[in-house]
Parts: C-alpha cells; sequence; structure tokens
C-alpha cells in the first residue's frame, strides 16, 4: 500500500469526485480525523450519513452521499491547509463560506469542528477546508 502524503484532500477529492459522477456511496481509509470531518458534513446536512466499515484488513469510512435534483448536496470543496502551508486563524478571522451558506472546518484544541462552532466557543485553530 502506498502512503499518502495529504490524507485529509484525498478524501475531501474522493467525496468531490463521488458526488460528481453521482455515487451513493464512497469508501476511503479510516482514520479519526476523517471521520470527524464526515461527523460535521452529516451534522450540517451535506451527507446523509458514514460508517467506519472494519470487516476488511484496513479500516474504510463509509460515507453514504446526499443527492437532490439528481446533484451532490456538496456543490464544491476546497482543501485550505496543506502539509506545505499550513492556514491558521484566530477566532475572529474564521472566513464567511458563500456569505453564510458554505462552512469552513477547523481543527482546534478541542477538536475538528465547524467555523460557525469555533465562533461560539471563542477558539481558532487550523482551517483544514471549507465547503459549500
Amino acid at each position: 500500500m502506498s502512503q499518502i502524503s495529504d490524507p485529509i484532500a484525498d478524501f475531501l477529492t474522493r467525496l468531490r469526485n463521488g458526488g460528481a459522477a453521482r455515487k451513493s456511496e464512497i469508501l476511503a481509509p479510516y482514520s479519526r480525523i476523517k471521520a470527524d470531518i464526515a461527523k460535521i458534513l452529516k451534522q450540517e446536512g451535506y451527507i446523509s450519513d458514514y460508517e467506519v466499515d472494519s470487516t476488511g484488513q484496513f479500516p474504510q469510512i463509509k460515507v453514504t452521499t446526499k443527492v437532490a435534483n439528481r446533484t451532490s448536496a456538496i456543490t464544491g470543496l476546497k482543501r485550505v491547509s496543506k502539509p506545505g502551508l499550513r492556514k491558521y486563524v484566530a477566532s475572529s478571522e474564521i472566513p464567511r463560506v458563500l456569505g453564510g451558506l458554505g462552512i469552513s472546518i477547523l481543527s482546534t484544541p478541542r477538536g475538528v469542528i465547524s467555523g460557525r462552532e469555533a465562533k461560539k466557543q471563542n477558539v481558532g485553530g487550523e482551517l483544514l477546508a471549507i465547503v459549500w
């Protein structure tokens, strides 16, 4: 098995490509941060469900996409902080995505949370991705 230099970007790319191909389920290698990102996407209504499938040799995360009017609920995804250039934001600098229609995902000392929740808790961190 080959190593992926940016597993979060790989997960987001699988979601983007699966939505564009109108797939109902997407499989990706499991990690806790990917499960936390999937949990945020489910809470915000971008995916229907996710579950961890540990029946094989390596655990996988199975994401069930949400499709409305033959299009994915996720219109776009963008990885912001990358391994070569990390992007950290304070609680006052958390970006609004599409005027509040999208969400930002942050990795904070309190865990991986959405930008809206980070503003409520007045905490900043690494800006992982934005979703709209």
